[in-house]
């Protein structure tokens, strides 16, 4: 069983900003899978769904980014799931707007929402997949975040997040090393 954690922030002021961007490529996967992420449990909506034949749990947490650990560390107690089940989508400000990365593992990077993971869960070492949503040294960080995509940068933030839904599926029926080498040369 996988489970696949797309990270943002609950509710409609939200929706379509930077920091969203977990949320929208789980959207992107649910539509592809067919299947809604409403459910209510662990904090979180979710939906569970089989990719390649594997179970997976898609979640939204609906904690607010910071706190994202504490329903990612419920939903792995509650389905006996480790660190290497695990994959968190998130937004990335030193990518590009566009791009994605993946990596097996490594340092929440100044994410607060991966920081409160990392410290739920007590490891690094877990898939992600990043997606550029760049910067902009005349705005604050926070209201650049928090911002919505400009309109100049949507063709470039879809592909991004189509390429990330992508990336997500493919893991579930390959070694993350494998999709990491398929998808970072995009």
């Amino acid at each position: 069983m996988k489970l696949i954690v797309g990270l943002g922030n609950p509710g409609k002021e939200y929706e379509m900003t930077r920091h969203n961007s977990g949320f929208c490529v789980l959207d992107a996967i649910a539509e592809e899978c067919r299947v809604d992420i409403t459910q209510k449990k662990f904090k979180a909506l979710i939906a569970n769904t089989r990719i390649s034949g594997e179970a997976v749990v898609l979640m939204k947490p609906q904690t607010f980014m910071n706190l994202s650990g504490e329903a990612v560390r419920a939903a792995m107690d509650f389905y006996k799931l480790s660190a290497q089940d695990l994959l968190v989508i998130y937004d990335d400000l030193d990518l590009p707007v566009g791009k994605i990365r993946l990596r097996a593992q490594g340092s929440a990077g100044g994410q607060n929402g991966m920081k409160n993971i990392i410290r739920h869960i007590g490891t690094q070492e877990f898939d992600r997949i990043r997606v550029g949503i760049g910067k902009d040294a005349r705005i604050s960080v926070i209201d650049w975040v928090l911002g919505r995509i400009r309109r100049e940068e949507l063709e470039d933030y879809r592909q991004a997040v189509e390429l990330a839904r992508d990336a997500a599926i493919y893991s579930c029926s390959h070694s993350f090393m494998d999709t990491m080498s398929h998808f970072n040369r995009k």
